[in-house]
This record gives C-alpha cells, structure tokens and sequence, in this order.
C-alpha cells in the first residue's frame, strides 16, 4: 500500500475560520478519516463547500421545472416535450450509477471523476444556450432533450464521486453541516431569481435573459471544477473495480444481504414523495389563482427562503441524527399535504390565496431540504469507505427507477384532481416517517 501524501498544514486564518463555521475547537480531531485527511481538513472543507455552492447555484439557474421548460416555451417546442425535463434530469443522472460506480472504484484518486463530471455539466448547460440562439420549434426542443441527456449523466458520475470523496476527506461531524451551508446558499439565489421574475413579470424574459442564466450556470460548473480539482484527497482502496456491468449487478445484491441498507433505501423511496408532490403544489397554486407568472415568482420566492433559512439547521442537526431528521421533516410534509387537502376540498376561501400556496411552498421546502439533507448524510455516515460508492450507485439507482413510476401520480391528479394526488403522495410519506422511526442511529 502506497505511503500517505505529506499534506501540509492549511494557513492558521483558514483553520480559524472551519472552527468558527463549524464550533469544532481542535479542527484535527476526527474519528474516522486518515490523519494525512485529517490534517488538511479544514482547508478541504471550503473546497467542498466552495465547489458545491458553485455547482448547487448552477443547478438552480438551470432547474429543468423551471428555467428550461420556460426556455422551450419561449422557443416554441412542442408542449409534450418538457413533460420529459424532470424525468430525464432525475432518472437520467440516478439509472446509469450502479455500472458507472465500478469505473469510480479502480481509481484510487477519485476526485477527477467529479471535476470532469463538473466540466460536462458546463459544456452542455453552456451548448443549450447556443440552442436558444440559433434553433426554434421541435428542433430546438430536442436538441435541449439531447443536451440534458448528457448533463443528467455527468450529473450521475458527479453524485457517486462527490459522496465517495466526501467521506474520504470530511469528518462524521462536519458532512451535514458542509452540505446545509452549500444548501443554503443555493436557495439564496433561488430567492433571487423569484424577485427578478416577480419584477419582470409584466414584461416577460426574452430569450436573451435564459442564455444569460446558462452561460453564467455554465460558468459556475467551470469554477466548481477549477476548485474542486485543489482538494487534498489520499489514495484510497480500489478493491471492487472490476467489469462495470457484472459489478453493478453484483452490488444490487446489497438489497438482499445487507438489511441497514435495505431499510434505508425503503426509507428513502417512500419519502421521495416531498419531490414528487412539489409540482402538485405549483399546479393546485395555478389552478386556484390567476395563473400569471408573478404568482410564480411568489412560490419561487417562497421556496428559496426555506432553502436559505433551514438548510443550515437541517445540515448541523443531521450532524448529531439524520435519523431524527428524516423523522421530523418527513412528518412536518406528511401533515401540512394533509391540511392542504382539507382546507381546498372544504373551500376555505383563504386557503386558495396566493399567499397561502406560498405558505405551503415555504414549508413543503423547509420538509424537503430536511429530508435531502437527512437522507445524504445518513447514507454517507453509515458506509464505509470500502461499501460507500457501492450504497450511493445501488440507491439512486433504484430511486431513479421508482422517479419514473412517479410519474403515475399525474393520472391520479388528471382523475381524481390535484389535491387527491397530494393527499396519497402525503400519505405515503408518513409511512416513510414510520419506517425512519425503525432505521438505525449512526451518528
């Protein structure tokens, strides 16, 4: 085994400024990292949060429910085809992980995956704003179908790397704390991009306005690699990486022989219901109000706040139990989807007001930034270096499958009405929480 890299002590201000964000008083006290890790821990922290900041804000300057699908709109793109946008975003960048997994496991060094993952990112978010300025109609919708394929699958190598890389170099501690602060900023711009459109509502965006928002999300994937590509990361063990398919396969037996692990992943597809019933909420908003897009600038509004103010209570909280988190922010969507789907079928008059649904949307984000929050650090905390890439690959492989069943829930809405969808996705939510209530602390 290769001796340990000689990393050098981080410059004292930014030791001083990891105690401050994070309460720790000796930054090198870690229980389960490497000392050469442990050493350099306080200067890979800001590379994490730096680089995942970048790519977070990113991602919200390029949201497929909503940027895009107003992109294809204004280009004139046949209607049916941004009913794929959030399907191939999610499911696109969770199937392919089981087999790109073992590729990520040969590799002893295993932050390239990630900065390369980040620059693909950049290069079709930056190719889909040259779409916008020289296609219109069907070709331009599936050109951006295309381009989002591919950024779904470097998205997908992003997220095994990053909780890979993550677990190698940041503490038990320090992991849900680094991603709530992350979580935080990103909803922050996302609050900013609801007060533009709120302002520019009578006016509507014009193209330009769209290409603006991918260049510079394009842009931040570019900084997120430039930075992440300065982290300080061990070589690490490589057992595992053989043929990708046969591996793959080989780790869906984890389901079968691994019970922690089987119960997380119920856990987790039962509560992946909050992302599911977020549209519903928009849709119902819509329905019952005018429908113009200033009332959409509230609920943009409304749902960056709650990123902005709770991620960092969800992050640290999940610090000391992502368990208890899971429980408290799954309970708190279960129940207000319940609420909701009484006050509008009981036609209470406030209910239906603007300003309600962005009631709704506020808490529904305060529940869903918990329950993602929660559900990373507890995935991350609970594998081993050695079973880690394999648990993030095998869930989101599942969960990105159950994405697409998902989409049935959209029948329920079309046959029974919008608020009847909520009230089932709200249910099974609850029973998420009942099955949180039964996983294991590890913390």
């Amino acid at each position: 085994m290769s001796a340990q890299p000689p990393f050098q002590q981080p410059a004292r201000p930014v030791v001083e400024l990891y105690e401050t964000l994070t309460g720790d008083e000796d930054a090198r006290v870690c229980k389960d990292i490497p000392d050469a890790a442990c050493r350099v821990q306080p200067a890979n922290f800001f590379v994490h949060l730096v680089s995942n900041t970048a790519s977070k804000i990113g991602d919200e300057l390029a949201s497929a429910r909503l940027v895009l699908a107003w992109l294809m709109a204004a280009l004139g793109a046949p209607a049916a085809l941004a009913g794929f946008l959030v399907p191939i975003r999610e499911s696109g960048s969770l199937l392919p992980q089981l087999f790109v997994a073992a590729h990520i496991r040969r590799a002893a060094v295993r932050k390239w995956f990630w900065v390369w993952g980040s620059v693909g990112q950049a290069v079709a978010v930056m190719l889909m704003a040259v779409v916008a300025l020289t296609l219109t109609g069907a070709a331009a919708g599936w050109a951006i179908i295309g381009l989002l394929t591919l950024f779904a699958l470097f998205r997908g190598v992003n997220s095994v790397a990053s909780k890979d890389v993550l677990g190698k170099t940041i503490a038990k501690q320090r992991r849900g704390t680094l991603m709530g602060y992350a979580a935080a900023a990103a909803g922050a711009v996302t609050l900013a991009v609801g007060v533009w459109l709120t302002f520019q509502a009578s006016e509507g965006a014009g193209i330009g306005f769209f290409v603006a928002l991918l260049m510079i999300a394009g842009g931040l994937w570019l900084l997120a690699a430039l930075v992440f590509a300065a982290l300080k990361e061990a070589p690490g063990a490589t057992e595992g990486g053989g043929n990708a398919v046969s591996e793959g396969l080989r780790s869906l037996n984890l389901m079968r022989t691994d019970r922690p692990f089987r119960h997380f992943v119920i856990t987790r597809a039962l509560l992946m219901t909050t992302a599911l019933a977020l549209p519903f909420y928009v849709m119902l908003a819509q329905q019952e109000g005018s429908g113009d897009i200033s009332g959409l600038g509230i609920l943009i509004i409304a749902t960056g706040l709650a990123g902005a103010l709770s991620a960092p209570f969800w992050g640290r909280f999940s610090d000391r139990s992502s368990r208890q988190v899971l429980m408290l922010s799954g309970a708190m969507a279960g129940l207000l989807g319940i609420l909701v789907f009484a006050l509008v079928t009981a036609d209470v008059d406030w209910a239906a007001t603007p300003w309600a649904f962005a009631g709704y949307l506020f808490l529904m984000g305060i529940a869903h930034a918990g329950i993602r929050l929660g559900r990373k650090t507890y995935l991350v905390d609970m594998a081993t270096t050695e079973t880690r890439a394999a648990y993030t690959a095998v869930s989101n492989t599942l969960i990105g499958a159950l994405l697409l069943v998902g989409g049935l829930f959209g029948m329920v809405a079309q046959l029974a009405g919008t608020a009847a969808a909520i009230l089932v996705l709200s249910l099974i939510t609850l029973a998420g929480v009942a099955s949180a209530w039964r996983l294991e602390e590890v913390q």
